[in-house]
């Protein structure tokens, strides 16, 4: 197995995993696990916004995350990217405006598909972009590789499925 085959079926089953504790929530699905937090709906929403946003920086395309100057990309893939793939995870942050759901899928059910739709187009977008032989230009990190990129995603799908208050 490649190392972007490697990457993609650990975020395959940290997909898999969230998806699976989106089920266990659906007696809570529209209700914030506490004061200012997100409801599992939310939570389910900005990982595939997130995903979907992550496989069009993949595929060179424009996204919604930030463009930080040139100058501060090393800067930020030193302090949060690559602490997040050393530390294997991620920091409780906010995000930004474009990733922040008023709401989600109506149901569990509609989380699977929103999901694994969200998975396949990064899946994809990273397979193609590993075949290229090049590497991710991100608005905020710079050039980091496929796999780094991939594993990246991995830890912040994890990140958000010990939010979800069946996995609490």
């Amino acid at each position: 197995m490649t190392g972007i085959d490697s990457a993609l079926a650990a975020h395959r089953n940290a997909v898999g995993d969230l998806v699976r504790a989106a089920e266990r929530s659906a007696g809570t699905w529209t209700i914030p696990r506490a004061p200012g937090k997100w409801s599992p709906a939310q939570v389910v929403e900005h990982v595939a916004r997130a995903l979907e946003e992550s496989a069009h920086v993949v595929a060179g395309a424009p996204s919604k995350f930030p463009t930080l100057p040139p100058f501060l990309r090393p800067l930020a893939r030193a302090m949060f990217f690559n602490r997040v793939l050393s530390k294997n995870a991620f920091p409780n942050a906010k995000t930004g405006k474009a990733f922040d759901p008023a709401s989600g899928p109506g149901t569990p059910a509609a989380a699977r598909v929103r999901l694994e739709a969200a998975r396949e187009a990064f899946d994809q977008a990273c397979r193609d972009r590993a075949a290229s032989g090049k590497k991710v230009e991100s608005t905020i990190f710079g050039t980091v590789s496929v796999e780094d990129y991939a594993r990246f995603q991995e830890l912040h799908a994890r990140h958000h499925c010990s939010q979800m208050p069946a996995a609490m």
